[in-house]
């Protein structure tokens, strides 16, 4: 065992170890702090000279960028008069030649040199459906006791050239005026029962420049007055339907007056009418001669021959005149029950909308013959019965003179004359007949069109002439 001395000894030793350590880590801790703040000063100085440099750099671009306007300026100054004023001269004439072909309207186009651009149209029925599309100003009407409950439509035979597109929307009952539609797009409610009560269309673009689309409707048992570009036809919010509609699209004429069907109402018109066709040779002929003198007839046709003359009908079709009803297989309609008579009809129709892609509006009552039955079905379908107040017999006598007298010697304005695209005699007279009651001054237009300004037809009424 060790002597107290010797213990007393080591602890001391051990004292004096212990403190040293403890001094030691003292001083290294100081001189690392004493680093740390010598580095911290350089790093301080280092970001000063660089914050002094940048500020003279850019005192010094401030400079030279004054330095350089004061010489810009000093030079204008300097330069002579006349070619400062060249100068300014020369950016006026450029302003106002960039203003002029901004501001320079596009050259007008004429009208003899527009398009003739015609609108297609269905309506939805109550409780029977869609329509078959109807020709340009054709009378689109609901079945008697019904109404319509949406439209549909778009323009045919569009120029490249020019620009928009035909928009229409409808007063829908209970619900006011629905969203603007266009293409052939339902507007109203195919889906249900709700009528129309009122009916607005309207042309976009370059179209609505040089063409008016005009529109009318039967309400009330009445047709409205004709309306245009976007303003209302019938009553919203009255309680009354439109159980009919007629849209037609023309050309604005110089005046900016149009008229549907571009036919003028104050002057004389007449309607040629042919039964029986179309035929090989004398419907051509009479078609020719009508494109040649720009007039237009209405063709009572038979329905089981729209097959044999698809060529024929499009013709028709495409050049502005009427396609109508003249029963299927040339039925009096005395002669048959209503369920026929009615097949009869819708047989032609659906031909008729097969071949030309519009259906008929209009039925002639074969050999003239009505009666109350019969007429009830028209009315079911929406047909007028178009009967005549000239007939030239030319089915009999097969005489061209004949025929030709018979129209000159008794025709009047708002007359519908009866002829039948059989014949080449009629072919003969219709040569001579178009050209000289167009010399005459009559319009030679579709009975709808006829119809159209004076008072207009209605479903299951039978209609002789239209005069003013």
């Amino acid at each position: 065992m060790l002597k107290q001395t010797e213990v007393t000894r080591y602890e001391d030793s051990v004292e004096r170890k212990e403190s040293l350590k403890h001094r030691e880590h003292i001083e290294h801790r100081t001189r690392q702090t004493e680093r740390e703040k010598q580095r911290i000063q350089r790093e301080r100085v280092k970001k000063g000279l660089m914050c002094f440099c940048i500020l003279m750099v850019c005192v010094g671009t401030v400079v030279m960028a004054m330095d350089s306007l004061r010489i810009s300026k000093r030079a204008n100054a300097e330069a002579p008069m006349n070619q400062t004023a060249e100068v300014r001269v020369d950016v006026k004439e450029e302003r106002v030649r960039q203003t002029a072909e901004v501001k320079r309207p596009k050259e007008r186009i004429p009208i003899e040199q527009l398009p003739k651009i015609e609108v297609l149209y269905g309506i939805h029925v109550q409780d029977k459906g869609w329509s078959h599309y109807f020709a340009d100003n054709s009378y689109g009407m609901a079945p008697a006791g019904r109404y319509i409950t949406a439209v549909r439509a778009f323009l045919h035979n569009l120029p490249e050239n020019l620009s928009g597109n035909l928009e229409y929307q409808v007063n829908l009952s209970g619900s006011g005026w629905l969203d603007w539609q266009s293409d052939s797009n339902e507007a109203g409610d195919a889906s249900g029962t709700t009528p129309v009560e009122a009916v607005r269309m309207r042309l976009t673009g370059d179209l609505a420049e040089y063409y008016d689309i005009l529109y009318s409707a039967l309400q009330n048992d009445a047709w409205t007055d004709w309306a245009k570009n976007g303003e209302e036809v019938g009553q919203g919010g009255v309680g009354l339907w439109v159980d009919g509609i007629r849209v037609s699209v023309v050309r604005k004429d110089q005046e900016g007056v149009s008229y549907a069907g571009e036919i003028d109402p104050s002057k004389p018109m007449v309607a040629l009418t042919y039964d029986d066709g179309p035929s090989k040779n004398a419907t051509p002929r009479i078609l020719a001669k009508l494109q040649e003198y720009g007039g237009k007839a209405t063709f009572f046709m038979v329905g089981n021959r729209a097959m044999s003359y698809k060529d024929t009908i499009r013709q028709m079709v495409a050049q502005g005149c009427e396609v109508a009803n003249h029963t299927y297989d040339h039925t009096l309609m005395n002669k048959v029950d209503p369920v026929e008579l009615e097949r009869q009809l819708e047989l032609t129709n659906q031909a008729v909308a097969d071949v030309g892609g519009v259906t008929p509006v209009l039925m002639r009552p074969c050999g003239g013959v009505t009666n109350d039955v019969g007429m009830g079905v028209a009315g079911a379908i929406s047909m007028p019965a178009v009967l005549w107040s000239i007939d030239t017999l030319d089915w009999k006598t097969r005489d061209v003179a004949a025929t030709v007298t018979a129209v000159l010697d008794h025709v009047k304005d708002g007359d519908i004359i009866l002829m039948h695209d059989l014949y080449d005699t009629t072919a003969d007279a219709s040569d001579i007949l178009i050209p000289e009651l167009i010399n005459r001054g009559y319009q030679l237009v579709t009975v709808s069109e006829l119809a159209s300004y004076r008072g207009g037809m209605m479903p299951g009424q039978s209609y002789y002439k239209f005069r003013p």
